[in-house]
């Protein structure tokens, strides 16, 4: 398919990226240390640490990990909400040429052993509310060292005092005896160890970013330091015409454990000098709004349902917007009416934008200006695109069929499935989606169908089969069947078909279950009670007619 799209590109962008800047995380982070050292570089629960500090207290981290056996390659987890402890555990261990996990903090006992044992990390960063979760699934995996984080930690003074008082009356104070292979982060961070340079190259694997599999357990994409300072650069040309150097302020209410917001919040507004204010909790609206009324921002970058969320607030809607400049949507669709109102309120469009964790993970983006068109945008630089029928074979413009990926932020594969390679890339190796999609004349494309069964719920990925498989493991449930639903907030919410020898059982009795095991965004909305899964001859569920049964 002819990249003609190029002639669409914002400020005569070349097609082509081009050399990169920086060949690994650490060159990125000490490229906007020279250019930034005094800015801002994270806010978080009113205290601020700037591009130098954010070095530094890396550097400290990564000197004391060599201390404890981490070298080039070692696996290390970061369990991390939004704080300022993520961003210097991150950097902190790419100075050590280390691999990094995320794991969503959010996940259970059973959803974190799955990606321990899988990824076979060796360390681990965790925030002492979720110690309780992460403890059971240490005897199992190759955990050496626990480092606990606290709410506190690396916060001013003031909220060192604040925040323990706030707790203590919320009745949420956490209390974790230290134990043989536990290390709190407050009392490594001030370590005087010395720092040991490491080579890292660009090709050295710098994340194992999970995202949801077929087969019920999830698959973590190979992300090298290329592919993420690749899309690092794909991105930040295309925004170039519309950011200041330096000037920037990006809200980010986005976890930075999910990709859209590992690689364009964190890593590509570092690059170019961005205050970055994290927000820890943006269910907590009157929180979340305080941070807002006191931060000139100029981008937000968020989900369909929060942008839905900060709308249904008057206190957002009554916000000094002057120096708001876009918003990016991604991780789910943006729908029309939420770009509408929010154009109405904000004075600003939502760009919407497409990715995968497979392609680090931006693919394509709208250009800022455009009003709202409910496409995907165009192709970013450097990037190919190929739409093919079931048989493999390119479609015309304007006909739908599989999209197709090649660039150089796509994957190289899946962490230990590598001999599956051809079940997910195109002989001539364009990454194959599973999203159905068309592109126009002028080569902007646009999604009409996603992957057979995936459900996106509130820009998570959920994959029944997962569902379906820790639903049987419930004794009065014989089999399962999970479909998503359109919902105007969440994107999908999630329907469980449920077949039972237990008359007794309730609704309530399989949500709460769902709770034990499963992360919040996975538990399904509604529990129908059925007799019989309808399947295939060979026993395949057959979700299209679970569709049809109300």
């Amino acid at each position: 398919m002819s990249n003609s799209w190029t002639e669409e590109y914002p400020n005569r962008l070349s097609s082509e990226v081009g050399t990169l800047d920086d060949s690994t995380v650490t060159d990125l982070l000490e490229s906007a240390v020279h250019k930034f050292s005094s800015k801002t570089a994270f806010y978080s629960l009113n205290t601020s640490i700037d591009y130098k500090m954010t070095s530094l207290l890396s550097k400290r981290i990564a000197a004391y990990l060599q201390y404890l056996g981490v070298s080039k390659n070692t696996k290390i987890a970061i369990m991390l909400p939004n704080l300022l402890t993520y961003p210097i555990a991150l950097f902190g261990s790419y100075y050590c040429g280390a691999t990094v996990i995320n794991i969503n903090p959010m996940y259970k006992t059973r959803e974190i052993q799955d990606i321990l044992v899988d990824s076979e990390a060796e360390y681990i960063f965790v925030l002492d509310k979720f110690y309780d979760e992460l403890k059971p699934c240490i005897p199992d995996s190759n955990l050496k060292k626990i480092i606990v984080c606290k709410l506190t930690d690396l916060l001013s003074p003031i909220m060192r005092i604040v925040i323990p008082i706030v707790m203590f009356y919320k009745k949420q104070t956490v209390n974790i005896k230290k134990e043989n292979n536990l290390i709190f982060f407050k009392d490594i961070v001030s370590n005087n160890f010395s720092l040991e340079d490491v080579l890292i190259d660009e090709n050295d694997i710098a994340l194992l970013q999970y995202t949801g599999g077929t087969t019920g357990k999830s698959k973590a994409a190979i992300l090298t330091h290329r592919n993420l300072l690749s899309n690092v650069q794909q991105v930040s040309n295309w925004i170039e015409p519309h950011v200041e150097q330096g000037q920037e302020i990006i809200v980010t209410a986005l976890p930075l454990f999910h990709i859209f917001s590992f690689t364009v919040n964190c890593l590509t507004f570092l690059k170019i000098g961005s205050e970055n204010v994290l927000i820890p909790n943006p269910r907590d609206l009157e929180s979340f709004i305080n941070v807002l009324s006191k931060k000139k921002f100029t981008v937000i970058t968020a989900v369909n349902t929060l942008f839905n969320l900060l709308l249904t607030s008057k206190r957002f809607r009554d916000l000094d917007f002057s120096s708001f400049k876009f918003s990016v949507g991604g991780g789910m669709a943006v729908l029309s009416d939420t770009a509408h109102n929010w154009k109405e309120v904000t004075g600003t469009n939502i760009t919407q934008g497409y990715g995968l964790t497979e392609t680090s993970p931006v693919v394509s983006i709208n250009r800022i200006n455009d009003t709202f068109n409910g496409s995907i945008g165009l192709p970013v630089q450097s990037t190919k695109i190929k739409i093919i029928d079931d048989d493999g074979n390119p479609v015309e413009r304007n006909q739908p069929g599989e999209l197709c990926v090649q660039g150089p932020q796509v994957m190289s594969g899946y962490w230990k499935v590598q001999d599956e390679k051809n079940k997910y890339f195109t002989k001539d190796d364009f990454f194959k989606t599973g999203d159905i999609a068309t592109m126009n004349d002028k080569g902007y494309i646009k999604i009409v169908d996603r992957k057979k069964d995936m459900i996106i719920s509130s820009g998570y990925n959920v994959y029944p089969n997962e569902l379906e498989d820790y639903l049987a493991t419930h004794p009065d449930i014989l089999e399962a069947g999970v479909i998503g639903v359109d919902d105007k907030n969440r994107g999908e919410y999630i329907k469980a078909f449920v077949v039972t020898k237990n008359k007794n059982l309730s609704s309530s009795d399989i949500i709460s279950f769902c709770k034990k095991g499963l992360t919040e965004y996975k538990v399904p909305k509604r529990i129908v009670f059925i007799e019989d899964l309808p399947k295939t001859n060979v026993g395949k569920i057959l979700r299209r007619e679970l569709r049809n049964i109300t």
